[in-house]
């Protein structure tokens, strides 16, 4: 079999690889959001909840993760009497996503804990609410410290959605196993030659939109800025 052969028949599979992906990548955010608010303002019990959330996604490792969705979410679906909604896609996004939230979270929390605690004083003597001062004041400083992490976080992710074949999504390299079972084995060598470029295109393009954020970031270096000129910014901008 020739390479330009297989290259078609991987590149059929990537539109489901890219659709777990992007999912995990979006529910995976906002969870790292909900997870990094609780245990920032350290809420009882519920922050010790998300604690333990960031605990189980970072400590397991994400092919069991995938198993315990996989066999997990039939138990609960059952009860809701939406048995044909669930497929091994939706296990791979939904235990994608939660392992990304807590690996993730893993990368806000100290993102924001970096923002000088002058700053936070500076937001609060002016009456800023919580969410004015994330938005306006923390937010955008804690973003320039995230970046970096959160750019590993994707191509972590990406290589590990290269796992859900093991319960039976039909992703890029389920295909790839099928090409070469197929063909029995002759041609494993170009198979995973071509697997290789396609998931270091992911990763190279992934790297580069994170690296442009990154280069176009207005945040100065924290020992370049001090509370004092945060506060005269915001009450400039009031």
């Amino acid at each position: 079999m020739d390479v330009s052969a297989i290259i078609p028949e991987l590149l059929s599979a990537l539109p489901l690889t890219l659709a777990i992906t992007f999912t995990a990548l979006i529910a995976g955010f906002y969870l790292a959001l909900l997870a990094t608010t609780l245990r920032v303002r350290r809420v009882p019990v519920i922050s010790h909840l998300a604690d333990l959330y960031v605990s189980y996604a970072r400590s397991v490792p994400v092919v069991l993760q995938l198993f315990v969705a996989f066999y997990g979410l039939p138990l609960l679906v059952i009860l809701f009497g939406s048995e044909d909604f669930f497929s091994p896609t939706i296990a791979a996004m939904v235990a994608l996503s939660f392992y990304h939230g807590g690996y993730l979270s893993e990368v806000l929390r100290p993102a924001y804990l970096a923002v000088d605690r002058g700053q936070h004083d500076a937001a609060d003597s002016l009456g800023y609410t919580f969410r004015q001062k994330i938005t306006r004041v923390i937010g955008p400083q804690a973003v320039h410290f995230a970046l970096p992490g959160y750019g590993n976080s994707v191509i972590y992710l990406i290589h590990n959605v290269a796992l859900v074949m093991y319960i039976g999504a039909a992703d890029v390299m389920a295909t790839a196993h099928l090409i070469m079972e197929r063909d029995y084995n002759q041609y494993q060598f170009e198979t995973y030659l071509v697997l290789a470029v396609i998931y270091s295109v992911m990763c190279l393009i992934a790297w580069l939109i994170v690296r442009f954020f990154e280069l176009r970031s207005p945040m100065q270096a924290p020992e370049a800025t001090t509370s004092a000129q945060i506060k005269n910014t915001l009450i400039a901008s009031v």
